[in-house]
């Protein structure tokens, strides 16, 4: 389960976050693509747009549910 103290510096404010469990596996950004996005020097994902219609919202759920590591959480700031 992500944790939220150890969210990375990049994911924006709001419900979704990706924490330092992240593998870089390409799931999030395939599943999620107008939400989630990566920083290739780290090679991690960061959420960089919080879901903002029931689409996005859906997609955000999904890469969460399917993440490999649970590194997506959904707890965070609202």
């Amino acid at each position: 389960m992500a944790n939220q103290t150890q969210k990375l510096p990049e994911s924006v404010p709001g419900t979704y976050y990706v924490d330092i469990l992240c593998i870089d596996c390409d799931l999030c950004r395939v599943t999620a693509p107008a939400n989630f996005s990566r920083n290739s020097e780290k090679s991690y994902s960061y959420v960089f747009k919080q879901p903002l219609t029931p689409q996005e919202e859906k997609q955000c759920a999904q890469a969460k549910l399917e993440c490999p590591v649970d590194a997506i959480g959904d707890d965070g700031e609202d």
